[in-house]
């Protein structure tokens, strides 16, 4: 694998993983549905969890492309949770915001 092609294949897969816990509703994304709904700290557990895999992800593509595995500090890992975060920004307005006013303007007669 190219260097290239595993820095987008990283990139991908972390937008998607940080925005995964606002987008569904099931339980560690795949029990079941909680009748009252996902409370915020288990959607904050599962975004340390997803920004843990991608972690191990990218230790893997980081050995595959270069043969070898680099040892960071701690501003490594600070500026990857940030910009995990900044990932995760438009899974969480959509829902706590956007989803909100979709559903106000679908159900309003035409």
């Amino acid at each position: 694998m190219e260097q290239g092609t595993a820095i987008t294949v990283l990139v991908l897969a972390a937008v998607i993983a940080a925005n995964l816990p606002w987008l569904s509703e099931r339980a560690a994304l795949v029990g079941p549905v909680p009748a009252t709904g996902k409370v915020e700290w288990v959607r904050l557990l599962e975004w340390l969890l997803l920004y843990g895999i991608v972690g191990l992800l990218a230790l893997g593509l980081e050995r595959r492309v270069q043969g070898t595995i680099h040892d960071q500090g701690w501003p490594f890992y600070v500026v990857t949770l940030c910009l995990f975060a900044v990932f995760a920004v438009p899974g969480f307005i959509y829902h706590h915001d956007l989803r909100h006013h979709l559903r106000r303007h679908r159900r309003r007669p035409r």
